[in-house]
């Protein structure tokens, strides 16, 4: 053998090549996730609009008014209860029907989830508005260049026209 190497051992010291490459790139980055700041938060979340009282609602269960009659005056007044675990209790123990417990829990949770849902949508409209933008910007940078629609310029353009022969000229 002599001093050279042999094409096995180019292989091998192109693969080792290609894998320090390859182990030595950047690393892909995780996407960035936007959290919500408090005040954000207490924006977007729904406020509590209780235009009918839970006191009102006490007295109407005291009233022995069904759970569907009191569930119907609370949709009709438009309330809307952020209430605690221990408040549900309280209502509970103060005679109100579980049914209307659930009705203002279940209402209160779907408005959440309204809101968050809009915030999302709002989120991703304005996000596709800004990527059609950048679309947009990007083709205006870049001239649509159509090759079968006109000339290109001549490289001869300014010189004089090349002579073709006898009554023959280079022409647009």
């Amino acid at each position: 053998m002599r001093g050279g190497c042999s094409l096995g051992q180019y292989m091998a010291w192109l693969a080792v090549g290609l894998l320090i490459a390859g182990c030595a790139s950047t690393p892909i980055e995780p996407p960035k996730i936007e959290r919500i700041s408090a005040e954000e938060l207490d924006r977007i979340m729904p406020q509590a609009i209780p235009n009918l009282s839970l006191d009102d609602i006490v007295k109407l269960s005291q009233e022995k008014l069904s759970a569907d009659q009191i569930i119907q005056k609370i949709k009709d007044s438009q309330s809307q209860y952020a209430l605690l675990p221990s408040q549900l209790l309280e209502l509970s123990n103060k005679g109100v029907d579980q049914k209307v417990l659930d009705y203002i829990y279940s209402a209160h949770e779907q408005a959440v989830r309204d809101s968050f849902a809009e915030e999302i949508n709002k989120r991703e409209q304005s996000k596709a508005k800004e990527q059609e933008k950048l679309k947009r910007e990007y083709q205006l940078r870049q001239p649509y260049y159509d090759p079968y629609w006109g000339y290109p310029r001549s490289p001869y353009w300014g010189y004089p026209r090349p002579f073709y022969g006898p009554g023959m000229y280079y022409r647009f």
